[in-house]
Protein backbone atom coordinates (compact mmCIF):
# COMPACT_ATOMS: atom_id res chain seq x y z
CA UNK A 1 0.00 0.00 0.00
CA UNK A 2 1.82 3.29 -1.10
CA UNK A 3 1.23 6.08 1.59
CA UNK A 4 0.26 9.66 1.00
CA UNK A 5 2.65 12.41 0.00
CA UNK A 6 2.73 15.79 2.28
CA UNK A 7 1.52 18.63 0.78
CA UNK A 8 5.28 19.94 1.10
CA UNK A 9 6.74 16.54 -1.08
CA UNK A 10 3.70 16.87 -3.37
CA UNK A 11 4.61 20.66 -4.24
CA UNK A 12 8.71 19.70 -4.75
CA UNK A 13 7.71 16.88 -6.77
CA UNK A 14 5.42 19.13 -8.78
CA UNK A 15 7.83 21.89 -8.91
CA UNK A 16 10.69 19.18 -10.35
CA UNK A 17 9.50 19.73 -14.23
CA UNK A 18 9.02 23.14 -13.91
CA UNK A 19 12.62 23.74 -12.48
CA UNK A 20 13.72 21.41 -15.38
CA UNK A 21 11.92 23.34 -17.76
CA UNK A 22 13.52 26.86 -16.57
CA UNK A 23 17.04 25.20 -16.76
CA UNK A 24 16.40 24.57 -20.11
CA UNK A 25 15.14 27.34 -21.33
CA UNK A 26 18.36 29.34 -20.19
CA UNK A 27 20.09 27.04 -22.49
CA UNK A 28 18.33 26.95 -25.70
CA UNK A 29 17.23 29.23 -27.85
CA UNK A 30 13.61 30.42 -27.14
CA UNK A 31 10.67 31.07 -29.97
CA UNK A 32 10.12 34.30 -29.18
CA UNK A 33 11.04 37.82 -31.11
CA UNK A 34 12.33 41.36 -29.37
CA UNK A 35 11.24 44.43 -30.32
CA UNK A 36 11.90 47.81 -29.76
CA UNK A 37 10.84 51.88 -31.16
CA UNK A 38 12.22 52.00 -34.83
CA UNK A 39 13.24 54.09 -37.63
CA UNK A 40 10.43 56.98 -38.77
CA UNK A 41 10.14 58.57 -42.07
CA UNK A 42 8.50 61.73 -43.01
CA UNK A 43 6.32 60.58 -45.94
CA UNK A 44 6.24 64.37 -46.76
CA UNK A 45 9.71 64.98 -47.38
CA UNK A 46 12.98 62.73 -48.61
CA UNK A 47 14.21 59.22 -47.64
CA UNK A 48 17.86 58.57 -48.79
CA UNK A 49 17.58 61.30 -50.95
CA UNK A 50 14.47 60.19 -53.12
CA UNK A 51 11.32 62.24 -52.42
CA UNK A 52 8.80 59.57 -50.99
CA UNK A 53 6.16 60.46 -52.31
CA UNK A 54 6.18 61.73 -56.48
CA UNK A 55 2.91 62.92 -57.87
CA UNK A 56 2.53 63.32 -61.90
CA UNK A 57 -0.74 64.02 -63.61
CA UNK A 58 -1.91 66.25 -60.69
CA UNK A 59 -0.91 69.72 -59.22
CA UNK A 60 0.98 69.62 -56.21
CA UNK A 61 1.26 71.99 -53.47
CA UNK A 62 3.63 72.65 -51.22
CA UNK A 63 3.65 71.47 -47.90
CA UNK A 64 4.54 72.52 -44.19
CA UNK A 65 4.65 70.14 -41.34
CA UNK A 66 5.81 66.57 -40.70
CA UNK A 67 3.83 62.88 -41.34
CA UNK A 68 6.07 60.10 -39.93
CA UNK A 69 5.09 56.80 -40.44
CA UNK A 70 7.01 54.33 -37.56
CA UNK A 71 8.50 51.31 -37.70
CA UNK A 72 9.69 48.70 -34.79
CA UNK A 73 12.96 46.93 -34.57
CA UNK A 74 13.16 43.43 -34.05
CA UNK A 75 15.44 40.92 -33.57
CA UNK A 76 15.97 39.26 -37.21
CA UNK A 77 14.60 36.10 -37.91
CA UNK A 78 17.36 33.87 -37.49
CA UNK A 79 18.33 35.74 -34.50
CA UNK A 80 18.96 33.28 -31.35
CA UNK A 81 16.86 34.55 -28.64
CA UNK A 82 17.46 33.42 -25.18
CA UNK A 83 15.66 33.37 -21.46
CA UNK A 84 17.92 36.21 -20.58
CA UNK A 85 16.80 38.08 -23.24
CA UNK A 86 13.32 37.47 -22.97
CA UNK A 87 13.31 38.41 -19.09
CA UNK A 88 14.93 41.67 -20.18
CA UNK A 89 12.69 42.55 -22.98
CA UNK A 90 10.00 41.80 -20.08
CA UNK A 91 11.52 43.56 -17.65
CA UNK A 92 11.55 47.15 -20.13
CA UNK A 93 9.38 49.16 -20.90
CA UNK A 94 10.86 50.30 -24.72
CA UNK A 95 11.10 46.82 -25.58
CA UNK A 96 8.60 44.08 -26.15
CA UNK A 97 9.07 40.48 -26.12
CA UNK A 98 6.93 38.76 -29.39
CA UNK A 99 6.02 35.02 -30.88
CA UNK A 100 8.44 35.32 -33.54
CA UNK A 101 4.97 33.61 -35.44
CA UNK A 102 3.70 37.22 -34.72
CA UNK A 103 6.73 39.21 -36.02
CA UNK A 104 7.61 37.03 -39.14
CA UNK A 105 4.38 35.20 -40.07
CA UNK A 106 5.03 33.60 -43.19
CA UNK A 107 8.26 31.39 -44.15
CA UNK A 108 11.45 29.75 -42.57
CA UNK A 109 14.08 31.83 -44.58
CA UNK A 110 15.20 35.41 -44.14
CA UNK A 111 14.77 35.77 -47.54
CA UNK A 112 11.26 33.83 -47.48
CA UNK A 113 10.23 36.83 -44.98
CA UNK A 114 12.03 39.76 -47.10
CA UNK A 115 10.15 38.88 -50.34
CA UNK A 116 6.94 39.32 -48.14
CA UNK A 117 7.12 41.97 -46.32
CA UNK A 118 8.37 43.49 -50.05
CA UNK A 119 5.18 42.28 -51.18
CA UNK A 120 2.58 43.42 -48.10
CA UNK A 121 4.53 46.83 -48.96
CA UNK A 122 3.99 47.30 -52.04
CA UNK A 123 -0.08 46.48 -51.86
CA UNK A 124 -0.24 48.59 -49.27
CA UNK A 125 0.89 51.38 -51.42
CA UNK A 126 -1.11 50.32 -54.17
CA UNK A 127 -4.13 50.04 -51.94
CA UNK A 128 -3.16 53.59 -50.36
CA UNK A 129 -3.08 55.27 -53.74
CA UNK A 130 -6.35 54.05 -54.39
CA UNK A 131 -7.68 54.85 -51.12
CA UNK A 132 -7.06 58.44 -51.05
CA UNK A 133 -7.72 58.91 -54.72
CA UNK A 134 -10.98 57.42 -54.03
CA UNK A 135 -11.42 59.99 -51.26
CA UNK A 136 -10.27 62.90 -53.52
CA UNK A 137 -12.55 62.03 -56.00
CA UNK A 138 -10.07 61.97 -58.55
CA UNK A 139 -9.17 59.54 -61.39
CA UNK A 140 -6.37 57.06 -61.06
CA UNK A 141 -6.22 56.51 -64.51
CA UNK A 142 -4.56 60.30 -65.16
CA UNK A 143 -2.59 60.19 -61.99
CA UNK A 144 0.19 58.75 -61.11
CA UNK A 145 1.72 58.06 -57.87
CA UNK A 146 5.01 56.76 -56.73
CA UNK A 147 5.76 55.87 -53.28
CA UNK A 148 9.76 54.92 -52.30
CA UNK A 149 10.80 54.04 -49.14
CA UNK A 150 13.92 52.13 -48.49
CA UNK A 151 14.14 49.20 -45.90
CA UNK A 152 11.10 49.37 -44.77
CA UNK A 153 8.50 46.27 -45.59
CA UNK A 154 5.21 45.76 -44.28
CA UNK A 155 1.43 46.98 -44.90
CA UNK A 156 1.74 49.40 -41.48
CA UNK A 157 2.50 52.67 -43.44
CA UNK A 158 -0.34 52.40 -45.54
CA UNK A 159 -2.63 55.26 -43.77
CA UNK A 160 0.35 57.69 -43.75
CA UNK A 161 0.89 57.32 -47.31
CA UNK A 162 -2.69 58.21 -48.28
CA UNK A 163 -2.43 60.94 -45.75
CA UNK A 164 0.68 62.77 -47.39
CA UNK A 165 -1.08 61.90 -50.83
CA UNK A 166 -4.36 63.96 -49.66
CA UNK A 167 -2.36 66.77 -48.34
CA UNK A 168 0.24 66.85 -51.42
CA UNK A 169 -2.55 67.08 -53.39
CA UNK A 170 -5.43 69.38 -51.68
CA UNK A 171 -4.07 69.68 -48.12
CA UNK A 172 -6.72 70.47 -46.10
CA UNK A 173 -8.96 71.39 -48.75
CA UNK A 174 -8.99 75.11 -48.07
CA UNK A 175 -5.69 76.31 -48.75
CA UNK A 176 -3.91 74.55 -45.39
CA UNK A 177 -1.97 71.49 -44.39
CA UNK A 178 -3.22 68.53 -42.96
CA UNK A 179 -0.74 69.03 -40.56
CA UNK A 180 -1.56 72.02 -39.44
CA UNK A 181 2.72 72.70 -39.26
CA UNK A 182 2.82 70.06 -36.50
CA UNK A 183 5.35 66.85 -36.65
CA UNK A 184 2.05 64.21 -36.70
CA UNK A 185 3.12 60.48 -36.68
CA UNK A 186 1.02 57.56 -36.81
CA UNK A 187 0.69 53.90 -38.24
CA UNK A 188 -2.69 51.70 -39.86
CA UNK A 189 -2.91 49.27 -42.63
CA UNK A 190 -5.23 50.69 -45.25
CA UNK A 191 -7.35 49.39 -47.45
CA UNK A 192 -8.86 51.02 -50.57
CA UNK A 193 -11.98 51.51 -49.54
CA UNK A 194 -9.97 53.93 -46.98
CA UNK A 195 -10.65 51.31 -43.68
CA UNK A 196 -7.58 51.60 -41.47
CA UNK A 197 -6.77 47.88 -39.58
CA UNK A 198 -4.95 47.28 -36.52
CA UNK A 199 -0.76 46.29 -36.69
CA UNK A 200 1.48 45.79 -34.24
CA UNK A 201 3.67 46.97 -31.72
CA UNK A 202 1.80 50.39 -31.54
CA UNK A 203 3.25 51.01 -27.66
CA UNK A 204 6.85 51.16 -29.21
CA UNK A 205 6.03 53.23 -32.39
CA UNK A 206 4.78 56.16 -30.07
CA UNK A 207 8.31 55.68 -28.43
CA UNK A 208 9.50 56.14 -31.84
CA UNK A 209 7.58 59.12 -32.76
CA UNK A 210 8.18 60.92 -29.30
CA UNK A 211 11.61 60.48 -30.25
CA UNK A 212 11.35 62.20 -33.58
CA UNK A 213 9.45 65.43 -32.42
CA UNK A 214 5.67 64.25 -33.05
CA UNK A 215 3.09 66.01 -30.62
CA UNK A 216 0.21 63.84 -32.33
CA UNK A 217 -0.02 60.07 -32.88
CA UNK A 218 -2.48 58.73 -35.01
CA UNK A 219 -3.78 54.84 -34.19
CA UNK A 220 -5.99 52.78 -35.20
CA UNK A 221 -9.02 52.60 -32.77
CA UNK A 222 -8.99 48.87 -32.13
CA UNK A 223 -5.31 49.22 -30.63
CA UNK A 224 -5.90 52.64 -28.35
CA UNK A 225 -5.32 50.63 -25.32
CA UNK A 226 -2.23 48.67 -26.39
CA UNK A 227 -0.86 52.48 -27.51
CA UNK A 228 -2.21 54.10 -23.85
CA UNK A 229 0.27 51.34 -22.17
CA UNK A 230 3.62 53.25 -22.98
CA UNK A 231 2.37 55.93 -24.18
CA UNK A 232 4.94 59.01 -23.68
CA UNK A 233 4.00 62.43 -22.15
CA UNK A 234 2.61 64.90 -24.39
CA UNK A 235 1.95 62.45 -27.24
CA UNK A 236 -1.87 62.88 -28.35
CA UNK A 237 -3.30 59.97 -28.99
CA UNK A 238 -6.18 59.88 -32.03
CA UNK A 239 -8.22 56.90 -33.34
CA UNK A 240 -9.10 56.18 -36.83
CA UNK A 241 -11.50 54.14 -37.72
CA UNK A 242 -11.29 55.18 -41.61
CA UNK A 243 -9.15 57.58 -43.87
CA UNK A 244 -11.96 60.03 -44.40
CA UNK A 245 -11.92 60.25 -39.94
CA UNK A 246 -8.74 60.35 -39.86
CA UNK A 247 -8.90 63.55 -42.42
CA UNK A 248 -11.63 64.82 -40.29
CA UNK A 249 -9.67 64.52 -37.33
CA UNK A 250 -6.44 66.53 -38.24
CA UNK A 251 -8.46 69.28 -39.78
CA UNK A 252 -10.42 69.67 -36.41
CA UNK A 253 -7.29 69.82 -34.99
CA UNK A 254 -5.92 72.17 -37.46
CA UNK A 255 -8.67 74.58 -37.34
CA UNK A 256 -9.26 74.05 -33.80
CA UNK A 257 -13.07 73.46 -34.73
CA UNK A 258 -15.03 70.59 -34.11
CA UNK A 259 -14.53 67.40 -31.55
CA UNK A 260 -11.32 65.43 -31.83
CA UNK A 261 -11.25 61.74 -30.28
CA UNK A 262 -9.06 60.77 -28.39
CA UNK A 263 -7.86 57.27 -26.86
Amino acid sequence: MLSRLTRLQALAVCALPVVGLIAAAGFAPLPFSVAQPGMTANVLGEDQDTPVITISGAPTRETSGQLRMTTIEATSPDTRVWLGDVIDGWLRTDKAVMPRDAVYPSGDTVKEIERHNEAQMRQSQDAATEAALTYLGLDDKGIKVDLELADVGGPSAGLLFSLGIIDKLEGDGSGGDLTGGRTIAGTGTIEADGTVGAVGGVALKTQAAHRDGATVFLVPSAECADAKSESPKGLRLIPVKTLKGAVQSLISLEKGTGSVPSC
